[in-house]
């Protein structure tokens, strides 16, 4: 899994960036993703990030990228609505 936080000042770069992640995962807060995927897509993303949107970012720009996995994933804490994303529904 994967966290990615971004501070973008440009709303347009901004925009594009959100709607680009936003393919991969799921938004947490306004600018935090979490992603579930394979080390493939994950580095593809990545990829992308350099090739295309790195060009873009100001030198005020940033984006955190934060690979959670193994024991430190199931020690995630989650409260409000976070927390119901943990649970399994089946729909009949």
């Amino acid at each position: 899994m994967l966290l990615i936080s971004y501070d973008i000042a440009n709303d347009k770069t901004r925009t594009r960036f959100s709607k680009f992640i936003r393919k991969y995962g799921r938004r947490v807060q306004y600018s935090v993703y979490e992603i579930h995927n394979s080390d493939r897509v994950i580095g593809n993303i990545c990829a992308e990030i350099e090739g295309v949107y790195e060009a873009m970012f100001a030198k005020t720009d940033s984006v955190l990228i934060l690979p959670i996995s193994g024991p430190n994933e199931s020690r995630i804490i989650r409260y409000g609505y976070a927390k119901n994303e943990e649970l399994d529904y089946i729909f009949i």
